[in-house]
This record gives C-alpha cells, structure tokens and sequence, in this order.
C-alpha cells in the first residue's frame, strides 16, 4: 500500500507558528500507530490564520486541517486524519475554500501545491513551458510578448516591463556594436576620448527581493515557495535581453529565502535550467544570490546596485538610467520578484491569455496581502478592478479587533491611507494614481477606529529619517524636521502655523527628492492631515453651500 501523503508548509510564516513541530509529531504519531506516511514540506496557500495548515490527500483531493499544533496531532489521527475525516479543524476540500475559489491565481498557482525544491513537482505543473517556448524565440519577440502582455512592475512604480527590456536589449546590441568596431585611433594617438571597453557580460538581469515595505509578504512566498517560477522568469529576461548573468538581490531579513533560492539555484543548474548551456539551447545564464544588509533605501533601484557592487547603498542620480547603465556599467534589466515570476505564464500561455484580466492599462493580477488589524491575514491574488472593501471585508473579514475599520494604508509604508470614501474605488493604477495614492506593491495594512493618525503620520516621517541614504536634502533634513513639526503640532504649540509648515515641508519632500524615499514620505502624512485632520486637533473642513 501507498503512503499516505501528508503536506505541511515550510514557509517562515508557518514555521513560526509551529509547522516543524507538528510535522514531526505527525511523523511520529504515525510510526507510532504502524501507519505509513509521507510528509511533504509543501508552500503556503497564504491563509496566515490558519496556519499551520496540514493538507492530506485523499482520492476525492486535498482535505484541509488547521491551524494545527503539535498537541493536536494524536486527536486528528484517532478522528481519521489519513482518511481525511472530519474534524472541528476541518476545512474540506482545499480547492473548495471559498477564500481560495475566488481568487484568480495566476503567478501563485502552484503556491501550496508543489514541493518547492523538486524539479519534478515544478515541471509537473506547467514549469519550465515558458522558458522553453522562449529559447525557439529571439530576443525581440520575447520582448513582444512581455509588452503585448501589458505586464507592468509589480514593484511599486508600475512602469511597463517590456519598454524596460526593450531599452536594455538596444542598448546591450549598441555595447556590443561598439565591442566589435575596429579601434580607431586619433590623431594624438588617443582613442577618440573612448575609454576601453573591460570586456565581460554586455548586460545584467536584476531581480529586487528587498521586500522591505509593511504588510507586503509575496515576495517571501514566492521564494520559498516556488523558487523555479522567478529562476525561470529572470532566466527568460536573460534570452530576452542578451543577459548571461544575473543577480538576486534578497533582504538579509529574509534567511528561509536565502536558503530555498541558493538550493534551488543549485539544482535548476545541476539541471541545466541555468549555467553554461540553458535547456542544451548554447546560451548561458547564470544565476547567484546576493544578501542585502538591512537598508531600506537598498529597495530603490540605483541603491541596490550600489550594494551589490560592495559599495554603501546611496541613491544614484538619474539619468543614466539603469536600462542603459546599470550594474557594473552595464544595461540592466531590474525588476522585482512578481514582475518576474509572471513571466513565465505570459510566455507559456502567451500575452493574450494574460492580457484577458485586468481593467484599463493595469493587466493580469496582482497579489494583494492583507495585513494589520485583520481578521483573516494573508495573501489573495486578484485581476485589477476589485474593490478595497471587498478585499478587507469579504476576503479579511475585517479587523481582528472587531471594531470598526478606520484606515487602510495601501502600497507600503509610504503609501496613502485611504478613507471610506475611497473604498469602493477599482484597484487599478490609474484610479488611484487620480486621488493622490499608489497600490505600490499591493500591501494593505488595516486599522481599526482607535488608531490615532497624527502619530502614524509622525512614524512616516521618523521612518523617512531613519532609513535615508541622506544623499538629498529633502530627505535626509525634511523628515527630521517633519517629526519635530508635527510634534509641535501634536502638543498645540501655535497648531495652525504647524499645520502650514507641515504641508509645505511635504511639498518641498514631495518635488526636491531624488527617489522615492523622501518623494513618497508625504504621500500617509498629507492624507492622515487631509482625510482625518481630528487627530491632529484640527477642525475638519465644512463644505461650502451650493
């Protein structure tokens, strides 16, 4: 007889909550009883309430069970866990959760399903088919593809993925152009003021995994829990834009992710999926992990690559552009681990099959994650065009408190908190682009009616103060005096003078800034100060008669 196959997360979420301690009690509770079972150490479904959520398949499919502690284990067996019985920690059929059936997961398809680390779960389901179909295509075509899909970065700037491979696939054809030139000397016996080209890669893929912002977690998944999907979609962006290595850049924070991408790249190559000959096509991409240390500033593109050229991470100023010269000097391709991981779909199903949901300019799906004072945490994959209060009440079931939502900040730390006027509003880029805010990379922090926002606005600015590359002033002095202002404020010291000074600070911060550190700090202060101007003993504005 065939073991019964048992699935309990390895994601650092459900570690946390105690996965490895029931998965071995599991174990042992089953040799105890003469049972043969094989625990698999699968992904997380993103369903952080129940966590640890332990999966048994049955003929009828996978009946779910949680959130398990070791303690439990003796009393599901005895209830008929390997049978898949029901219990009062039973879900059902895992496919038939509402809170699953209703999402539309694309990039997070195998999320939960597979084995992360086996080569044979990934391929299974779908893995490796985009990459294939991109090795019997040229650069330019791949590129298509990826601009035709509307794919746009799932980073926090949303700018379109393919406009970005396309500047780095001409810009690294010109390098090489310029590579195969005969040297032309000048008169003097110089080279025409062109300095010598040191040879190497003529272009980078870069993929930015410093997760940093609040309340976001898909990127974390995602490595943990299907690393192939990014080593294949950064793996793609090197075919498409003539790229033979590249680099991925993982928050120090992050030591689980570390570990599954270092594993996971190892074996991918061992494959033949990444090295010296990709798929046995002659092409090479290689692929290496490079830990950040701890700067928040390090998420934005330019300081990135200062780090992982050894250097502090400070901004750079622009232009260039990374697409033109990027790493090392090189023309990079830089983009985050969703923009990436959806990649491969869009090659294997092509760009018409993605393109389908969505609304407007902002295509396919996002992975939204839903965090703070929540009922129901965790992360819910969705076409652009629902709504706010569909994510936080009918998928988070509202706050954990059970007290009335009050804000909700959507797209990181230094992003707008949007008040319930708001929340009906489409999550799509452009629609709230319109009213002042950004979906960033789709983090939803809650807080319910106790939350005071005069002091959530001061955390933005002593945020903005603590983690500034200080390269700009804007930053670097406009945060600390952003604290000191609204503490004044706070305290009613001369509040309206404060008042003035504040909204004048952020649009000094707003306009002066080199990058988004400073740029985006204004973004949660003016819209705590605009949409609950109570908290900051401010009388708020009556409107005016018709």
């Amino acid at each position: 007889m065939s073991p019964v196959i048992v699935y309990v997360p390895r994601d650092a979420a459900a570690l946390a909550a105690g996965a490895d301690e029931v998965a071995a009690a599991i174990a042992a509770e089953a040799a105890r009883r003469g049972r043969e079972v094989q625990v698999v150490r699968n992904g997380s479904r993103g369903m952080f309430w129940l966590e640890p959520l332990v999966e048994v398949k049955t003929p009828q499919g996978r009946v779910a069970y949680g959130p398990v502690i070791e303690d439990d284990v003796p009393a599901l067996f005895e209830a008929g866990l390997l049978e898949g019985q029901a219990h009062a920690l039973s879900h059902g059929l895992v496919d038939q959760i509402p809170w699953l059936a209703r999402q539309e997961r694309l990039t997070f398809a195998r999320m939960g399903v597979t084995d992360p680390l086996s080569l044979a779960d990934y391929e299974a389901h779908e893995g490796w088919a985009g990459l294939k179909r991109a090795l019997a295509m040229s650069g330019a075509e791949i590129v298509q593809q990826v601009l035709d899909s509307g794919l746009r970065g799932r980073g926090g700037a949303a700018f379109p993925a393919g406009i970005k491979w396309r500047t780095v696939l001409q810009a690294q054809a010109a390098l090489k152009e310029r590579r195969a030139a005969p040297e032309v000397l000048d008169p003097l016996g110089g080279r025409g003021g062109q300095q010598p080209d040191p040879g190497g890669p003529t272009a980078y893929v870069v993929c930015n995994a410093d997760e940093g912002d609040s309340g976001t977690f898909s990127d974390r998944m995602t490595m943990e829990g299907d690393p192939y999907m990014l080593i294949e979609g950064m793996a793609i962006a090197g075919l498409a834009v003539g790229a033979t290595q590249g680099y991925l850049y993982i928050r120090s924070e992050y030591p689980h992710a570390v570990a599954t991408m270092d594993e996971a790249i190892r074996r991918a190559t061992a494959a033949g999926f990444l090295g010296a000959d990709v798929c046995g096509s002659g092409r090479p991409f290689r692929l290496e992990v490079r830990k950040a240390a701890g700067a928040y500033v390090c998420g934005e593109e330019t300081a990135m690559l200062e780090s992982i050229e050894g250097k502090r991470g400070i901004v750079r100023a622009k232009p260039p552009l990374p697409a033109i010269e990027g790493l090392f000097g090189r023309p990079t391709v830089i983009n985050n681990v969703i923009s990436l991981a959806s990649v491969p779909i869009i090659l294997a199903r092509g760009a018409a099959f993605y393109q389908d949901f969505g609304m407007g300019r902002s295509r396919g799906t996002l992975p939204f994650q839903l965090a703070g004072n929540i009922r129901h945490g965790g992360l819910v994959e969705k076409a652009f065009g629902l709504s706010l209060r569909e994510l936080v009440f009918d998928f988070g079931g509202g706050t954990r408190s059970g007290r009335p939502v009050k804000a909700i900040q959507v797209g990181g730390p230094l992003g707008a908190y949007v008040p319930e006027s708001k929340w009906d509003e489409p999550l799509d880029y452009e629609a709230y682009a319109a009213f002042g805010a950004v979906l960033g990379h789709g983090g939803i922090v809650v807080h319910d009616d106790t939350a005071d926002m005069a002091k959530l606005a001061r955390y933005a600015m002593e945020f903005c103060a603590l983690e500034s590359c200080g390269k700009c002033t804007p930053c670097r002095i406009g945060s600390t005096r952003g604290v000191e202002v609204i503490d004044r404020a706070i305290a009613g010291t001369n509040r309206p003078q404060q008042i003035h000074l504040l909204r004048d600070l952020c649009d000094t911060m707003l306009h002066g800034s080199l990058c988004a550190m400073g740029g985006m700090t204004p973004y949660p202060v003016l819209s705590a100060l605009d949409h609950y101007p109570e908290d900051f003993g401010v009388a708020a504005p009556t409107e005016k008669a018709a």
